[in-house]
């Protein structure tokens, strides 16, 4: 029997003892984060949105085994919130409903979850009706037309099913009860309730596919409640991506439970407080990259050297050379020998030690 099939469903239930440490660790460390961040001022606040939205959404997908082009991702949402920022470029369709269904969450926080909501979130996100080469049900309910909805895992014929969701005539009275309680004032406190809604939702499973992206973004709505506003400073799939196994492993675990889910909350806490440490990591890459434009505000430089700066400033892996620069910024290699020689005489980028035809060359970020 799964978690949906026992008595009591869904009145879930947990040890308040139990999750008063962590919990009071993680809400004490929400407050720390947004002093820290009302006070490094507009432009690296700004900065740190962009660069925690991005990761967030590009993790959340990881986890599904989804990879998506981080600097489309990045684009498309300073697009979206009207950032101005250097070196944009086109983002696919696929991307900008993504990046739609995530910012409807975290920044129109506040409006009532409904099933037009979520069914337009599930449609942004499949735009062409298909979940890789598979035609699915899109901004509705699924409809089990090829039987149970599962959680599979293993090679055909050695399938392992690790959980199977409630029948599809039952997901839409699943989904109002749901809904009417995520939107209804009560008692729960705010964080716990984002660990409970995500649960519960995926325990409905109530679409064809992407019921874990959305759950993860119907959760961070809910933790945008807790902290009471729509600027996102921490990535809690980030962390959960790197915990997937750990991540799956307590979903099944819960699901095959009974209605105490004292331990998936414990679970979400940690990785919840692990999510708050980790953004200084991403505010000292953004100190380093606001110094360095800082430096160079008045030094002319062309757009395609923006986006290789930037994404040198972002973690660039491998070697630069006249090749890498050419085929990411879409130009000859005489253009790109060009742009990177003028970086070199306005002492932005320096050349490695190795030269001949393995030359190569790195940013210069000292201030």
């Amino acid at each position: 029997m799964y978690i949906y099939q026992k008595t009591g469903w869904p009145n879930l239930i947990w040890d308040d003892k139990s999750i008063l440490i962590p919990l009071s660790t993680a809400r004490n460390l929400q407050g720390k984060l947004t002093g820290k961040m009302e006070a490094i001022g507009f432009s690296l606040r700004e900065e740190a949105i962009l660069e925690t939205l991005t990761i967030d959404l590009v993790k959340s997908n990881e986890i599904e085994e989804e990879i998506l082009n981080s600097e489309q991702v990045r684009s498309s949402i300073a697009r979206r919130l009207g950032m101005n920022v250097s070196g944009l470029i086109p983002s696919d369709h696929s991307i900008d409903g993504m990046v739609e269904m995530m910012l409807d969450a975290t920044q129109k926080y506040e409006q009532a979850l409904t099933k037009e909501r979520l069914c337009n979130w599930h449609a942004s996100m499949f735009p062409s009706g298909r979940s890789s080469m598979q035609k699915i049900t899109i901004a509705n309910w699924r409809k089990d037309k090829d039987g149970p909805m599962q959680v599979v895992s293993g090679a055909m014929g050695k399938e392992s099913v690790h959980y199977q969701a409630p029948p599809a005539e039952l997901v839409n009275t699943e989904m109002n009860h749901f809904m009417n309680w995520f939107n209804s004032e009560n008692t729960i406190e705010p964080v716990i309730k984002s660990g409970l809604a995500h649960v519960w939702f995926v325990t409905i499973h109530p679409f064809d596919n992407g019921n874990g992206r959305i759950a993860r973004a119907i959760a961070d709505m809910q933790l945008a409640r807790a902290d009471r506003t729509n600027k996102r400073f921490y990535s809690m799939s980030a962390e959960i991506e790197r915990q997937k196994k750990a991540y799956y492993d307590i979903l099944e675990k819960t699901q095959k439970g009974s209605m105490d889910v004292t331990s998936w909350l414990l679970w979400f806490l940690e990785c919840l407080i692990e999510a708050l440490e980790a953004t200084d990591e991403i505010l000292a890459k953004v100190l380093i990259k606001a110094k360095f434009w800082e430096k160079h505000a008045k030094t002319l430089i062309n757009e395609r050297q923006k986006l290789m700066i930037n994404k040198m400033l972002d973690a660039f892996f491998g070697k630069l050379n006249t090749s890498i620069w050419a085929k990411i910024t879409k130009c000859s290699q005489d253009t790109a020998l060009r742009d990177i020689q003028d970086l070199m005489e306005k002492d932005i980028l320096l050349k490695e030690l190795a030269g001949g035809r393995s030359t190569s060359y790195i940013l210069n970020t000292a201030i």
